[in-house]
């Protein structure tokens, strides 16, 4: 049995990042094709987009402006050049934010995040992700084809219905939640009824603890998780090396500081954006409120592209106080004009009956006059008053919170 997809996923780094950004120009062009795309990107010279660091310059798509943006150019904000009926499939989630499916094979690049949890061509898989209107369903389906196994199309629920078909046809593979997997194995168990040919799972969509985990190995599954979102399909996955996932192979993924475009430093905690290099429906630079860090080296497993640690919380820390929403970016564009602070964090209480906010900010040397410059700054961002703390390099967590509401 090999232990890799194909040979991209064991190149060299160098190699990898330099076919990526190869492709990218031309992918910018044609990005620039449709609309949204060309305003946003307005001044920007494809040719010259060739590197991490000017990639970094372009400005970040929030997934979260998603929904008003489709809601104002139906389908898809403007932002995808050909039309809907030139997809193969047309999808809906929450927001409302609209998903085409292309036609390539795989479209949405789980192949390899299912052979990484052992998945192997015949085999049969039970898909419990849902197939109605949202993509999930057919995101794991497409990929267990592509890989060139045979799909039960169960959906989630209806526990009596998938103990017939996991009797009759024998599947050795699940996809779906972590929690629908717990269901279905107590299900059966209180039930009487034969799933013990499920043998591997490549799960996602909700928490999956050591707990759980350890669980299911104990019950005699062996289940990887993977990362993913409607919009891009597989991110990242597990491997065997159980050290974080690897990052999917056809993508960019930077780690930004929260509510910025801006790297962190190699190791720190930052909010995920993603560039894909698909010319019918390219993602740049979207950013997906999703927290995360980068592990260093490479995989155990031969996998030599970024790992990450796994999802870690959400980048969007919006909230609210004194009636006036108080954004990551103002934080962020606090810490632009003080260069001399390091890592910061808005502390949103209440004293007696009322809100109050203390920013903490590192800073190696403090002069006399800094803290009431700081404190000045906070007011003219946020046109909220707050308190200033100066605190030492490294006193505050590498967690990725710039606003932390504790009331």
């Amino acid at each position: 049995m090999t232990d890799h997809y194909d040979a991209l996923e064991t190149r060299d780094p160098a190699a990898r990042e330099a076919a990526l950004f190869a492709r990218l120009p031309e992918v910018l062009r044609k990005a620039t094709a449709a609309p949204a795309y060309a305003n946003l990107l307005r001044g920007t010279d494809p040719a010259s987009i060739t590197s991490r660091e000017a990639l970094a310059g372009l400005p970040v798509l929030r997934k979260s402006e998603l929904p008003a943006l489709h809601k104002a150019a139906p389908p898809f904000g403007g932002f995808v050049a050909d039309a809907p009926g030139s997809f193969a499939r047309l999808f809906t989630s929450p927001g409302p934010i609209f998903e085409p499916e292309g036609r390539q094979a795989d479209p949405w690049r789980g192949a390899r995040a299912l052979f990484a949890a052992g998945f192997r061509e015949g085999d049969v898989v039970l898909n419990t992700f849902s197939y109605h209107l949202t993509p999930g369903g057919f995101i794991f389906d497409a990929s267990a084809r592509a890989l060139g196994c045979a799909v039960i199309p169960a959906g989630p629920g209806n526990t009596e219905q998938q103990f017939e078909l996991i009797e009759a046809y024998r599947p050795v593979g699940y996809s779906g939640t972590p929690d629908f997997l717990k269901i279905l194995l107590d299900a059966a168990a209180s039930a009487g009824r034969d799933v013990s040919s499920i043998k591997r799972a490549l799960v996602s969509g909700a928490a999956f603890p050591k707990s759980l985990q350890e669980e299911m190995k104990s019950r005699g599954v062996e289940a990887y998780q993977a990362f993913g979102t409607a919009d891009l399909g597989l991110i990242a996955f597990e491997t065997p090396a159980r050290e974080g996932m690897t990052v999917n192979e056809e993508l960019i993924l930077e780690i930004v500081k929260p509510g910025t475009g801006d790297p962190v430093a190699p190791g720190d905690v930052g909010e995920i954006v993603v560039t894909s290099l698909d010319p019918h429906h390219p993602w740049i630079r979207l950013a997906l409120g999703d927290l995360t860090a980068a592990l260093p080296g490479a995989s155990p497993c031969g996998r030599t592209n970024m790992r990450i640690k796994g999802w870690m919380g959400r980048a969007d820390q919006t909230t609210k106080v004194k009636g006036m929403f108080v954004r990551p970016e103002q934080v962020a564009e606090i810490g632009k004009r003080h260069p001399e602070l390091g890592r910061l964090r808005l502390v949103v209480t209440r004293a007696g009956e009322a809100d109050a906010m203390t920013l903490r900010a590192e800073c190696a040397s403090a002069p006399d006059a800094l803290q009431g410059e700081v404190a000045a700054t906070l007011r003219a961002v946020t046109k909220l008053g707050g308190a200033v703390e100066l605190v030492g390099a490294g006193s505050l967590p590498n967690d990725g919170k710039v606003i932390a509401d504790e009331r």
